[in-house]
């Protein structure tokens, strides 16, 4: 990460490499290096970052100074500028006005104080890598074991960033899911409801139906009953009829 203009990195003035970066051919010289008066284009990506495999605490404090932040590259009015890390070494007041500077910054750019805040990590990252910077002049071992640790925290913050978007991903697809599982069981539902209403449609009707036929059967079981009832009164008085005339047929004359 290319730290800003106003960088907590100390860097040296930007020397100018080419009048023409876009032209320029790996052949090319270099042209007289002079400062330029503002730097107004953002900064473009460095070059990669060498190994720590690579690396020699053998070599000079500069060299692994450069391969472990690398120069930045500016552009302005095309032309290239290259600006390197500064190798002065710092005091004691200097790492004072770095923490000041740092509380400073946080305040002005508003970053947060607890949770997750990329203005605040991008901050502390300058600081630390300006850390690396003071520490790797002094000693290269410390420089080139600090460098490991940012490295391992930059590699667990990526670890961790993956993982928090996977399972936002994984969260989406499930309220996806969820959202869609409970669209189709609300029409499931809609549609059992409406089986429902017809069903006890239905069965009202049928409840109409056996009451409208129980009553008609009621009536003619009692049509029935009533007419047998006159016909066994018509037996009964014919029975008594013939009865009598029997009687008197049978019966002596006096």
């Amino acid at each position: 990460m290319i730290p800003p203009a106003d960088s907590l990195l100390k860097y040296d003035n930007p020397v100018l490499i080419s009048k023409n970066p876009e032209r320029k051919s790996p052949k090319s010289r270099p042209l007289k290096a002079s400062s330029p008066q503002v730097v107004l284009n953002p900064p473009i990506p460095p070059p990669p970052k060498a190994k720590i495999s690579q690396l020699d605490a053998t070599k000079p404090a500069e060299e692994i100074l450069h391969a472990i932040l690398p120069p930045r590259e500016l552009v302005e009015n095309n032309q290239l500028w290259i600006q390197q890390v500064s190798s002065t070494p710092s005091t004691r007041m200097e790492v004072v006005h770095l923490q000041e500077e740092l509380d400073m910054k946080l305040q002005q750019r508003q970053a947060r104080e607890t949770g997750i805040c990329p203005v605040r990590r991008e901050l502390y990252s300058q600081c630390f890598d300006e850390l690396i910077r003071q520490v790797t002049i002094n000693c290269a071992e410390r420089g080139l074991l600090l460098l490991r640790v940012r490295d391992e925290i930059h590699m667990t913050i990526s670890a961790y960033q993956t993982l928090y978007e996977s399972s936002i991903a994984f969260g989406m697809r499930k309220a996806l899911q969820a959202e869609q599982g409970k669209s189709d069981m609300e029409k499931r539902i809609a549609e059992l409801e409406m089986d429902k209403k017809n069903l006890e449609t239905e069965v009202n009707k049928q409840k109409a139906k056996c009451e409208a036929t129980e009553k008609r059967e009621a009536e003619r079981r009692q049509v029935e009953e009533k007419k047998h009832a006159e016909e066994i009164q018509f037996l009964k008085r014919t029975n008594q009829q013939l009865k009598a005339q029997l009687e008197g047929i049978i019966a002596p004359k006096k």
